[in-house]
């Protein structure tokens, strides 16, 4: 039996181990930085003669391709485990790893969604001047399964891009300067710590508040920050006791989302809650008896107690008499029919309806609330009185 999720923790130890762990189908995004592999030769100078601080740790060294390919899917097959049926997964990786990891993730049965190119704005320089400067890393999106009913937020990317819809080339700067961490030597603290900038776009693109967020090879915490500061709940795996403790120390100092509608992101018309016209009566809103008007004034139909219209011979939904009193195919009753708010103003119905909508966002909000606060913050739900606030003449 698997153990309880361990929701917003940084666990220490082997991620394989740690995966094995955690819960069938508990995770709603994975994202996956994991070793390149980078099969380095000797040391890396400056013109100078100065050294780089490359990537030469124990962790990402591997006997063989055959040995690294092993490990990929030792991981990926968990990670695939712990996702949601309706979860996806993004793995970030250099020219070195990132076409092998690719062909895990299909034989694994994962499917693909896009593969995004972070090209930086503030590359590394190539010292040797015998190859291109390496200025971008690849990132694969992809669906546990072709029928994943996945989160993209895509009115969220297109809002974030000046309304252009979000291309799959992101142009961002390395992590440097002052969000570069450091240790007590005052050297980086870890050689690929990711920008933050990189982890806001892919979680805004793949998740929404109160979702759930894996980093497998977590080093200093970015994923989990990030998801921390956007209100989502993270999950944290580190093998290496020194970024463990620069990441823990870095969280301390990360505040919970508080202003849940802060971190909220744009959905599109399709998604919101279906809400019928007879809700509003219902409601009260609108009481049968009631008169609705056309914006030319020329057409007035009267509500009824079953959430239907009437005007002369017409009777039906708000769409299907609006249509038949303008001798048209079609019609969005909710934008056609307005109502008066008081002596002077008339509204759209829709206005009714979105009160409707924000109240029970509210709702909702105020769930995640309770769920994030400390229990010795949770506040007592606020009533509201629809029918005082909207009711209309």
């Amino acid at each position: 039996m698997k153990n309880k999720l361990p929701l917003n923790e940084v666990l220490l130890g082997d991620c394989i181990e740690l995966l094995k762990s955690l819960p069938d189908e508990s995770v709603d995004m994975v994202f996956a930085d994991p070793p390149y592999n980078l099969q380095l030769k000797g040391e890396l100078h400056r013109p100078n003669n100065s050294k780089v601080d490359a990537v030469d740790d124990d962790w990402d060294k591997f006997s063989s391709f055959a040995s690294y390919d092993k490990f990929t899917n030792d991981w990926m097959k968990e990670a695939r485990r712990v996702l949601k049926k309706d979860g996806t997964i993004w793995v970030i990786g250099s020219y070195h790893n990132i076409f092998r990891v690719g062909s895990t993730m299909q034989d694994l049965d994962f499917w693909m969604l896009n593969d995004v190119v972070w090209v930086k704005t503030n590359p590394m320089p190539n010292f040797k001047g015998r190859r291109f400067t390496n200025a971008h890393e690849t990132m694969i999106w992809a669906s546990k399964s072709e029928k994943s009913k996945y989160t993209f937020n895509y009115d969220a990317m297109k809002a974030m891009n000046d309304d252009l819809q979000m291309r799959s080339d992101w142009v961002l700067p390395i992590c440097s300067g002052g969000e570069r961490l450091k240790g007590e030597d005052g050297k980086k603290a870890h050689p690929t710590q990711k920008p933050e900038s990189l982890l806001h776009r892919v979680i805004i693109a793949s998740t929404n508040p109160g979702d759930v967020v894996l980093d497998p090879f977590s080093g200093t915490g970015t994923t989990a920050a990030v998801a921390k500061r956007l209100g989502r709940q993270y999950i944290a795996l580190e093998r290496e006791q020194s970024y463990y403790d620069v990441s823990q120390k870095r969280l301390a100092e990360v505040a919970v989302a508080s202003d849940l509608e802060a971190v909220s992101v744009t959905q599109p018309k399709r998604k919101e809650v279906r809400i019928p016209f007879g809700r509003l009566v219902e409601e009260g809103l609108l009481n049968p008896g009631d008169k609705l008007e056309s914006p030319c004034k020329k057409h007035v139909a009267k509500v009824r107690a079953d959430g239907t219209i009437v005007t002369g011979s017409h009777t039906g939904s708000i769409h299907k008499v609006g249509a038949a009193v303008q001798d048209a195919p079609s019609c969005n009753g909710w934008t056609y029919w307005q109502v008066k708010a008081d002596s002077r103003k008339k509204i759209p119905i829709d206005v009714l309806r979105q009160k409707i909508r924000s109240d029970m966002g509210e709702a909702v909000k105020q769930a995640l609330t309770e769920k994030f606060e400390p229990k010795s913050r949770k506040r007592a739900p606020r009533k509201t009185d629809v029918t005082s606030e909207m009711r209309v003449n």
